[in-house]
């Protein structure tokens, strides 16, 4: 049976070192979800682009709903490589 996890963001702020703190001194740090980095730089790309601020979570949803996973990347960089 596949095991089923909760996502806890960073607040609002995406203030991702403060919930990670926070989550290791509440002794929740199995919950807290810390995106992937290139969601990092999308978030900073869409945010540069729109002049608006986008949160993580909805960065990383749009993402998903897109098409982007983790393996994906991977792929892609294999991909590349085997190319050059």
């Amino acid at each position: 049976m596949a095991k089923k996890s909760v996502k806890l963001y960073a607040d609002h702020k995406g203030n991702i070192l403060d919930a990670f703190y926070e989550a290791i001194r509440t002794n929740s740090l199995s919950r807290l979800h810390i995106p992937h980095s290139d969601v990092f730089y999308v978030k900073a790309a869409v945010e540069a682009h729109y002049g608006r601020p986008f949160t993580l979570q909805h960065v990383e949803e749009a993402m998903l709903a897109e098409g982007w996973t983790e393996q994906n990347r991977t792929v892609g960089v294999a991909n590349k490589e085997t190319r050059a």
